[in-house]
């Protein structure tokens, strides 16, 4: 074979590398955006958001304020984990407090979901993001569970109820459902951010400095003692009832939480975020958030973050629970959406005034 030839089939093979990427990354587009296959998107999960959605605000717990804080390590995760948030001192915090609505004006007392996210920076410039929720355990088994509740549950026009027919059937495919619905009949609303114990629901691993891994979830416990609306009390509350007490209770001090991991034992359902573990599994307390200052999401800060909770350190692995996959995606949605928003100058209420010269 004469060097021309070989020059020439040389010259080849970059450009045929560079074909096989351009196809594959237009197939995982493809299939990102439900084009291929028969699957669930994210866009399934945000079909019901209206077009007049307020730019530049999260597709889902809309409402909400931010906070800086700072997570003290006990060091007592470390020997589980070589994540260096549980072996150095204390790391800084950046996080929400948020209730569970798409509506960024409702009222406080329009839902009893309350959660908190934050991202918390270590040392090694390695970030941890999570999203929790004051839920014990997510409603259904897996992600599209989520979307047939929401139909199976939705209005029927002429009754004025659900169609009986369609809860049943959302019901037969998801029984673990009734526990959510149990749940969120009959317990208490909580009165305060401040009183909320907040749940990560979705499992992750440990890895600990010789590889091996430790199933956990884990929880924010905090220390001022519970307290709830009774019915009345939630009826009259005002409209932003929990961002101000949240406000009041922080001029008088700095409150706590603890983050307690729990270790699963052989039998637990490690994929499965609805089912909760049982009580008496192994706890440690692996630190102790401390929150002295809540500001404004208009002010930048928590408004920018995407509270992705697949985004974690080295030392902490996430599991094959499906739910948890969907959440990244949904996430990432909702944060390019508004971003954009924010970007091409659409969002107004959800980035502040902007200060002009008059006002300088």
């Amino acid at each position: 074979m004469d060097k021309q030839k070989i020059k020439s089939k040389k010259a080849i093979i970059p450009l045929v590398c560079i074909g096989v990427l351009a196809a594959g990354l237009v197939l995982i587009f493809a299939w990102s955006a439900g084009w291929l296959g028969n699957r669930t998107t994210t866009a399934s999960f945000l079909k019901d958001i209206p077009d007049s959605f307020p730019a530049g605000y999260r597709r889902a717990h809309s409402k909400g304020i931010c906070f800086e804080g700072t997570f003290r390590s006990t060091g007592k995760l470390a020997p589980f984990s070589k994540a260096t948030v549980f072996s150095q001192d204390s790391s800084a915090v950046l996080g929400r407090f948020s209730i569970g609505t798409v509506d960024p004006f409702a009222a406080d007392n329009s839902t009893r979901t309350v959660s908190m996210a934050m991202m918390i920076s270590s040392e090694n410039n390695q970030q941890w993001r999570m999203k929790l929720n004051n839920h014990p355990f997510f409603v259904t088994h897996d992600a599209l569970g989520v979307i047939r509740r929401s139909d199976a549950y939705k209005i029927d026009s002429t009754t004025g109820k659900p169609n009986p027919a369609l809860v049943s059937a959302f019901l037969k495919d998801y029984p673990e459902a009734q526990n959510f619905i149990d749940w969120a009949d009959k317990a208490p609303w909580v009165n305060s951010f401040a009183v909320a114990e907040y749940n990560v629901i979705n499992a992750f691993y440990l890895i600990d400095s010789k590889g091996n891994k430790h199933a956990v979830r884990w929880s924010m416990r905090p220390h001022a003692p519970f307290s709830a609306w009774s019915k009345e009390e939630r009826e009259h509350a005002s409209h932003d009832f929990l961002f101000d007490d949240l406000k009041q209770r922080l001029d008088k001090g700095a409150l706590y939480w603890d983050l307690v991991m729990t270790f699963a034992e052989p039998g637990d359902e490690i994929e499965n975020p609805s089912k909760a573990w049982p009580a008496n599994r192994r706890h440690i307390v692996a630190g102790v958030l401390e929150i002295k200052r809540v500001f404004d999401q208009t002010e930048g800060g928590c408004r920018d973050i995407n509270f992705d909770p697949t985004k974690v350190p080295a030392g902490i692995e996430v599991s094959k629970d499906p739910v948890l996959t969907a959440r990244a995606g949904i996430y990432a949605h909702s944060y390019n959406a508004r971003v954009r928003e924010i970007g091409y100058g659409k969002a107004t209420d959800a980035i502040g005034k902007k200060e002009t010269s008059k006002d300088k």
